[in-house]
């Protein structure tokens, strides 16, 4: 989500919630051997820009990414693949893939998972050439590697409505973009590694982490190699939500937040039956238009109240401050995203003290579960957010990590 630049000026990033899919119960015949039939399988692929190594720079420095590990131009291209909805039935998913213009062929894999955004046309392989999301994947790809960033389910042009904060569908369609990106790379001359380094911002710092659990858990063709969230929320119950209902994060961001939180949710855990049982009139009426992917982030927070107070009816608060049922069952299952695994590579959790949206307790929590390193990150801001500041300062602390392994 973003506001216009100014001092108000926010994408919001968010968390990630659900668990991860079982192996597929179908025996695969893809030539790799993982994954269920036909997962990952490519179904287009379009070139939609191309940057030398100085364009390159010039575009990175221009969103306030750290240019100096440009070495390379590349081409980006939109792939669209098979992949797995919520309910593990076929569906289709697309993703920015961005290939260095390099001499190598046999090219280093990084996925990186974005942060929150609840218009479909923001996501990595249909952003504007000047949009945030994609100084990420350029950082890493004109650095030498091949990356991978999955839109997600229902944002860039894959079909139906965003599962916003489902771990599971996250690293489904993550894995899924490697696999396609693995058929494509051949056809410009290339070839995978099989290690990949996975990062992602935020809500993509989650999906990251669940991704990594993916690769580490069962037989894959892909490696994990190493890992790195950034500013992540790792701690839903205990962390998170506790911390937004006590005003400890941007209080317009909170409100986003939540309505997207229940709306997304509901699917999967019944929080209502009628938006007017959660969401107070007018708006109870709209908001979930404003999550249906047609919505630009702009209109979307010009359209929800200041404050929860404004949202949320009694029962809505409930939900929040005592949460029960089928929502206490996908909180629990978010919250295992970094206690019920050991990562058998390294993981560097950066984060930002000052972070605004999402408390930095999350990441302490997460560091104390999985015994990773905790990276504080620089002061940096973006549009006068140090949480997106995050992203940019941890991005420039991942790519020279993970080139040095």
């Amino acid at each position: 989500m973003r506001l216009a630049r100014g001092t108000a000026t926010v994408t919001a990033a968010a968390v990630a919630l659900g668990a991860l899919l079982p192996a597929g119960a179908v025996a695969s015949e893809r030539r790799d051997g993982d994954g269920a039939r036909e997962r990952g399988d490519l179904l287009s692929a379009k070139k939609i820009r191309s940057y030398t190594a100085a364009q390159a720079a010039e575009r990175l420095r221009s969103e306030g990414f750290d240019a100096r590990k440009v070495e390379y131009g590349v081409d980006a291209y939109r792939l669209v693949y098979r992949t797995v909805d919520g309910r593990g039935k076929p569906t289709r998913a697309s993703g920015l893939l961005v290939v260095p213009r390099s001499k190598s062929k046999r090219l280093g894999l990084v996925s990186y998972a974005h942060g929150t955004t609840n218009y479909r046309r923001d996501a990595p392989s249909t952003s504007p050439e000047d949009g945030f999301v994609q100084g990420a994947p350029l950082t890493y790809g004109s650095a030498g590697f091949a990356t991978t960033a999955p839109d997600y389910l229902g944002l860039g042009v894959g079909p139906g409505q965003h599962p916003w904060m489902d771990i599971r569908t996250e690293a489904s369609a993550s894995l899924d973009m490697l696999r396609a990106a693995r058929e494509f790379l051949p056809r410009k001359g290339r070839k995978a590694r099989r290690d990949v380094f996975v990062t992602g911002f935020s809500q993509g710092a989650s999906a990251a982490l669940g991704l990594a659990r993916e690769l580490q858990r069962g037989k894959k063709w892909f490696r994990l190699r190493a890992v790195a969230p950034i500013g992540g929320a790792y701690d839903m119950r205990g962390v998170l939500l506790p911390s937004m209902l006590a005003g400890k994060t941007q209080p317009k961001l909170t409100v986003a937040y939540t309505a997207y939180l229940f709306v997304s949710w509901n699917w999967k855990a019944a929080l209502y039956e009628r938006p007017e049982e959660v969401f107070k009139r007018p708006y109870a009426s709209r908001v979930e238009k404003y999550f249906d992917g047609s919505t630009p982030g702009q209109v979307m927070l010009q359209g929800l109240p200041d404050t929860l107070d404004e949202l949320l009816t009694p029962r809505g608060f409930d939900l929040l401050e005592k949460p029960s049922g089928g929502f206490a069952k996908a909180l629990r299952e978010e919250d295992r995203i970094c206690r019920d695994w050991t990562p058998k590579v390294p993981v560097r959790l950066y984060y930002d003290s000052r972070d605004e949206q999402v408390d930095p307790a999350n990441s302490t929590s997460c560091h104390a579960w999985l015994k990773s390193t905790l990276r504080r990150l620089p002061a940096t801001t973006y549009g006068g957010s140090p949480h997106l500041g995050s992203n940019l300062a941890g991005t420039a602390k991942a790519v020279r990590w993970f080139a040095s392994l």
